[in-house]
């Protein structure tokens, strides 16, 4: 298998019977790694692929292989590329950096003045922003848009992020402003690599803090 056996295209209309499949995967993937998601039903996928704003990627033109969708807030300023899946069975051959550069490029055609952002909890994902142009901010640097801090509700996180006043969570919020890259031109992206076990500490203490904090919250109120 290689990455060449896949087509990474925009969805259509003719691509929502995979949407069962798709918000399945997300939900166990989700599970396997023990981290939150925001749930999504069959229906919001097939909505994102009837509007032209969700990416699929199918094995040889026909199989179910990975998906990614975008999604404006506070009125088109800011784009985030969301819900990036790829099947169990077609992991590791590079489909997942694909689909993002897919989404990207979608984002920027679509939107080409509108802020880019996103929210992880993987390395990998956080690998390829980087290599995309996005940067580790602070959540105060992304929308305010209700309707979105209103789809994590569905999160096993979600208390967290309220009691740290939707200013931090276990996701690292990573965001590519076009405004700045204008101004930096095309200067090489710093490795990533270098910093990978800096995330990885990062994250295992950010998770351990926030737990923590959640714990003696509890204990106190209980």
């Amino acid at each position: 298998m290689h990455i060449d056996d896949f087509v990474v295209m925009v969805a259509t209309t003719n691509h929502i019977k995979y949407s069962q499949e798709i918000v399945e995967e997300m939900a166990e993937s989700a599970k396997q790694r023990g981290t939150g998601i925001a749930k999504r039903s069959p229906a919001y996928v097939a909505q994102k692929m009837e509007e032209g704003k969700a990416i699929i990627a199918l094995y040889k033109g026909v199989e179910w292989a990975g998906f990614c969708y975008i999604e404006t807030w506070g009125g088109k300023e800011y784009v985030a590329n969301s819900g990036l899946i790829v099947s169990p069975n077609f992991r590791k051959v590079g489909l997942a950096k694909k689909i993002k550069e897919k989404a990207f490029e979608l984002s920027r055609v679509k939107y080409p003045e509108a802020k880019l952002f996103g929210l992880t909890t993987g390395l990998a994902v956080m690998k390829i922003n980087s290599e995309l142009g996005y940067v580790p901010v602070t959540y105060s640097e992304l929308t305010n848009d209700e309707s979105f801090w209103k789809g994590c509700e569905s999160c096993v996180n979600f208390p967290i992020l309220m009691s740290k006043e939707r200013k931090n969570c276990l996701c690292t919020a990573m965001l590519f402003d076009p405004a700045k890259q204008k101004d930096n031109g095309n200067a090489p992206i710093e490795d990533f690599k270098q910093r990978s076990k800096l995330f990885e500490r990062f994250m295992r203490l950010k998770k351990y803090l926030l737990l923590k904090g959640k714990l003696i919250k509890s204990a106190v109120l209980a």
